[in-house]
């Protein structure tokens, strides 16, 4: 995948702990095309790879725009766009990768929680720009922590968007029941936000009998799993036949850079897909949620970035 290097030329703080950045090529040249619900991989610090999604118009190359929200549990990410990333800083970032485009639909409902607005207003400002009909609910906690509200407040679209506060009166709080309460064949459902938000959302749509492949959704991060009862288990390389111990408290990607076998990774939350690697024998033990049900249930390929093995051995591709 190509990189490119970007400088900041904007910085501005959207909401209480979210800022967006616009980023544009040192050399002045346009940026790869994107389509709505793109993210890119930006090169934060040494080591530290984040993705984040793409929420200016489509149809821009001359920039792009990404929302960041500082994380009280960041790992490096989230703090350094904050607190060390300025107007005038140059960053390297990948072409854009899409996981999450938009399918053609008679209608689309767009669902964001929290900072999970900025894949879905790219989608807004999309399906605007190309007239097709749509309605947007946004969740927050609270007025003040609503991102990009003065810019979807100015928009054409303005009308179709519906705003959501925890901490507003009741009647104006999300009905998700009524919303999704008739399932409909021409409508797609999209959803992104906080894993118990984007698990509300799916949920709900099953048991009012919505068919999975008329929700879409995308996790910004994984939730913990409890790694108390971890086993540890070996990994064979099938490249070399050598045998490598997995313990218990260390994931795969770590211990194989280790003994000098490196294996690509970026969100280290088996979120993105990038470290995803081919299983020629054994059970992974999935903990991502890149893999779709039926793609686990083959078991022929998993992520070294957070899973591990329910078999005693992995034989990988590698």
């Amino acid at each position: 995948m190509s990189q490119h290097q970007v400088k900041v030329v904007s910085k501005i703080s959207e909401a209480e702990d979210i800022a967006s950045f616009e980023l544009v090529r040192v050399d002045g040249q346009p940026l790869p095309s994107f389509t709505a619900g793109s993210h890119i991989d930006v090169h934060v610090d040494a080591g530290v790879i984040r993705q984040y999604s793409l929420c200016n118009p489509p149809q821009e190359t001359h920039r792009y725009v990404i929302g960041v929200l500082r994380d009280p549990a960041s790992r490096g990410g989230s703090a350094a766009m904050h607190d060390r990333i300025e107007v005038g800083s140059v960053l390297e970032i990948s072409a854009p990768k899409n996981h999450f485009p938009l399918t053609a639909a008679g209608r689309s409902l767009l669902l964001a929680g929290g900072i999970g607005v900025t894949p879905i207003l790219c989608m807004a400002e999309s399906l605007a720009q190309a007239g097709a009909a749509f309605e947007m609910h946004y969740c927050a906690r609270a007025p003040e922590r609503t991102a990009f509200r003065q810019r979807i407040a100015d928009a054409a679209y303005a009308g179709q968007v519906h705003f959501h506060f925890d901490s507003g009166a009741a009647e104006q709080k999300l009905d998700l029941p009524a919303l999704l309460a008739t399932p409909d064949a021409d409508t797609h459902v999209y959803v992104c936000g906080p894993g118990g938000f984007i698990d509300y959302v799916v949920n709900t749509a099953k048991s009012l009998g919505w068919p999975s492949s008329q929700v879409h959704l995308e996790y910004f991060g994984a939730a913990a799993v409890d790694a108390a009862g971890d086993q540890p288990f070996e990994v064979k390389i099938a490249s070399s036949g050598q045998v490598i111990n997995i313990p218990a408290g260390e994931n795969v990607v770590q211990v194989l850079a280790q003994h000098g076998i490196d294996i690509p990774v970026s969100c280290e939350q088996g979120v993105c897909g990038t470290c995803l690697t081919r299983v020629i024998d054994g059970v992974p033990d999935h903990r991502d949620l890149y893999l779709t049900d039926d793609e686990r249930a083959a078991n022929d390929q998993f992520t070294p970035c957070c899973s591990r093995a329910k078999s005693a051995l992995l034989v990988l591709d590698v």
